[in-house]
């Protein structure tokens, strides 16, 4: 079995402290644990975001890592929590239908997960605590609260509803 693993850190203080080496170490140790049924990974498949943002699926480690399972590089993705993957639950919802159609399969370190739809709405309450700090709340781009300026009422993230 192909392994890429993925690590990511955001702040400047998680980069100094090397938090991105420690899930490297922590993925690759459990690689090792599973050579015996097979698990190999290649250098070319250990795709890091230092600095970046769980915000935003924009990242150049992320895309080099859809690419690579998109051209069936891989296998398996590993990853220590969600949380490294992607901040908000439908991001992180997107790269796992979109790789598990690819033929990956995902496996959290810290979370293992399942098919059991417990483990998905584990998954979404885990996604939206982390989402709701870091996300567009605090840069004020979306407001759950009805406005009224001089025409329809604003609510959601851009949405209008008469």
């Amino acid at each position: 079995m192909r392994v890429a693993m993925y690590g990511r850190v955001s702040t400047g203080h998680q980069v100094e402290q090397q938090t991105i080496e420690q899930q490297i170490e922590r993925l690759t140790a459990l690689v090792a644990t599973h050579a015996t049924e097979g698990w190999t990974l290649e250098p070319a498949h250990v795709f890091r975001d230092d600095g970046y943002s769980g915000a935003s699926l924009a990242r150049p480690g992320l895309d080099r890592l859809r690419d690579a399972i998109k051209g069936r590089e891989v296998d398996r993705v590993l990853v220590t929590a969600p949380d490294r993957l992607a901040r908000n639950y439908v991001h992180q919802m997107v790269l796992l239908e979109e790789w598990t159609r690819a033929g990956c399969t995902t496996e959290f370190l810290e979370r293992p997960m399942s098919d059991d739809p417990h483990d998905n709405l584990l998954l979404q309450i885990r996604g939206k605590r982390r989402a709701g700090s870091t996300l567009s709340l605090a840069r004020g781009e979306c407001d759950t609260r009805p406005r009224m300026a001089g025409g329809p009422a604003q609510r959601g993230c851009g949405w209008l509803y008469d």
